[in-house]
């Protein structure tokens, strides 16, 4: 008496299969693996302390009826914040504000001013230098200009006061634009070529030959590439954390929270990854095709840089981009410490698209 057939242990059959076959594809490891290891190294190497950016606010109390304020707010090179005080504590913490400027009268004659900083050891070195040497040279203009009687118009405590706060490194941005690099390469390509090879190579109508059904064997496959690439997502995150400081703000359950991220953008990416692979006629015209996907995301998404470095007619569609909110989502999770809950209209937006996407996939997909 033979037992009944177990869906089921077919299934894990076919993804037993699937993943061996991928570890052994080259295309598979260096597009998932090794394309974003390199940029992580690259980038890690070179970008240890982040770009300068001087971007100040004033304190509540500072005066602003003198010529120093009105010439500070005038630099070209300063960007003024003007946020509540627990908006400007939060941003000095994390590194946004180079510095909180408090100007006052000293009291005295000479000078007439006193100007004092704060700012956060989040905040570069370099980034307070150059604020300072810009005030400098504010004050020197005023002296010259205006009062050239009195030895300067003010004065400024070179005393820093800090506040703690997380260092934002380069890292920090560059790898969760490259974990979304390696979903969407691994999603788009890999389930194309993967599908595509299935039905060209008659291994699909073989498994019409036995009794597992047509659901499992799409899952199955499924799951193979999920698993590779949640594997290839813990070695990327381990680089960046342990080699170049990574910030993973509550440890392992951001690390968690990150890992389910991933899988719900994975899940999404490889719907265009089956719509390409029934609407490509041959394999040279899968690459074209995945390529109209992942190319404008690459660039458009924030992978490599903020899109507020995009004109502003273009940012409206760079938010349209599904890559674009992972990236956001990830970087609020990894350095902001926010909960993977609290990324709901990310989270949103992602599965919105993926709504849409498997709707054409049931639409296009073909088994023959």
């Amino acid at each position: 008496m033979t037992g009944t057939y177990s869906q089921a242990k077919a299934m894990l059959a076919i993804t037993k299969g699937s993943l061996r076959a991928t570890f052994r594809s080259p295309s598979a490891v260096i597009f998932s693996i090794a394309f974003p290891l390199i940029f992580i190294l690259v980038f890690g190497f070179i970008g240890g302390g982040g770009k300068v950016s001087v971007n100040i606010a004033f304190a509540s109390h500072t005066d602003t009826t003198n010529p120093v304020y009105q010439a500070i707010r005038n630099i070209a090179a300063l960007h003024v914040v003007n946020k509540s005080e627990a908006e400007i504590k939060e941003d000095l913490e994390k590194g946004r504000l180079t510095a909180v400027i408090n100007i006052e009268k000293s009291g005295l004659t000479n000078p007439p001013y006193k100007i004092s900083l704060q700012s956060s050891e989040a905040v570069s070195p370099q980034n307070i230098q150059v604020l300072q040497s810009i005030l400098n040279a504010v004050i020197s203009g005023i002296n010259q200009r205006a009062y050239p009687n009195i030895p300067t118009i003010a004065i400024i405590n070179n005393n820093v006061q800090k506040i703690p706060g997380r260092i934002y490194r380069t890292i920090d941005f560059i790898l969760p634009g490259q974990l979304g690099f390696s979903l969407l390469s691994s999603g788009v390509f890999g389930v194309a070529f993967l599908f595509f090879n299935l039905r060209q190579q008659l291994v699909l109508k073989r498994f019409y030959a036995t009794p597992i059904r047509r659901s499992y064997i799409v899952l199955g496959e499924a799951i193979s590439r999920v698993l590779f690439q949640m594997f290839t997502a813990i070695i990327i995150i381990g680089v960046g954390h342990f080699l170049f400081k990574f910030t993973l703000v509550h440890g392992m359950q951001t690390f968690l929270e990150i890992m389910l991220l991933s899988f719900v953008a994975l899940i999404l990416f490889m719907g265009f990854g089956f719509i390409v692979s029934s609407v490509a006629k041959n394999e040279s015209t899968i690459p074209p095709f995945a390529n109209l996907i992942t190319l404008p995301q690459f660039l458009l998404a924030g992978t490599f840089f903020s899109i507020e470095a995009f004109p502003a007619w273009l940012q409206p569609l760079c938010k349209l981009l599904p890559l674009t909110h992972f990236n956001n989502a990830m970087r609020n999770i990894a350095f902001e410490g926010a909960s993977l809950a609290s990324c709901w209209r990310e989270l949103g937006i992602l599965g919105i698209w993926a709504v849409v996407i498997y709707a054409i996939a049931f639409k296009t997909f073909k088994w023959e």
